[in-house]
């Protein structure tokens, strides 16, 4: 569970969901939304954003269960978050190359 207060997480919720909306959207080949590539690049940015401060699978799972493209970020994130963790138990000596060759 996050640190967010529930007021933070339906404001979240609300953004996310405006944001996910636009991807399916686009994603779908929906006739009635104009694609712009920069808007929707900062919707998966944000959602982005969004999924690495909450738990999407948490605190918005209906999000989850509705949206393709709030699953795909949310598992992408936690992905993300596998991988870092077995970079640092399973490969120390690599994590420390990678940390100081991005410094």
């Amino acid at each position: 569970m996050s640190n967010l207060s529930q007021i933070d997480l339906t404001a979240l919720e609300a953004t996310a969901t405006s944001a996910a909306a636009y991807l399916d959207a686009c994603d779908g080949g929906a006739k009635f939304v104009r694609l712009d590539p920069v808007f929707y690049r900062a919707c998966g940015h944000l959602l982005m954003t969004i999924f690495a401060v909450a738990n999407a699978n948490e605190d918005f799972p209906w999000l989850v269960k509705q949206s393709a493209a709030a699953r795909e970020i949310a598992e992408s994130i936690q992905i993300g978050r596998r991988i870092e963790v077995s970079r640092l138990g399973y490969y120390p000596q690599l994590a420390a190359i990678l940390t100081r060759a991005s410094a």
